[in-house]
């Protein structure tokens, strides 16, 4: 699938939002500036959460609260070769079954993520941003 503009992202994200349903794993994928965060805000949007949705690149983590019960947690290990504290706090929100956990640059807790978890890779191409 190709994405051409940040809107084009924002809807992808809103429309993915229709397929989910917590409990739910998304480990995203794709170089710094390609859209991931886009992305998550767009889900957030599709799963009705109404506060602003921003990157948790220096925070490492951001938790937004979802309508339906549960939150919508957003995380970032771009900075952290190894997970340290934080891989306790992944745990305690992947296996809470009301929350959709998104995780950028998880390489670091690949291990941590469930089997079911879904991974989208994103990355620029000839047309625009390529989603797999």
């Amino acid at each position: 699938m190709n994405i051409k503009s940040e809107q084009a992202m924002l809807k992808y994200g809103r429309d993915f939002a229709k397929k989910v349903t917590a409990p739910f794993v998304i480990e995203l994928v794709g170089d710094v500036g390609v859209g991931k965060t886009t992305f998550v805000r767009g889900l957030a949007e599709g799963l009705g959460v109404k506060v602003p949705v921003t990157s948790p690149s220096f925070t490492i983590s951001k938790e937004y609260a979802l309508p339906s019960g549960g939150s919508l947690i957003h995380y970032d290990f771009y900075r952290l070769k190894e997970p340290g504290l934080m891989m306790d706090d992944l745990m305690e929100k992947i296996n809470n079954p009301q929350n959709i956990v998104v995780i950028e640059w998880g390489e670091s807790v690949a291990e941590l993520l469930p089997d079911n978890h879904v991974k989208i890779e994103i990355e620029y191409g000839e047309k625009g941003r390529e989603i797999k």
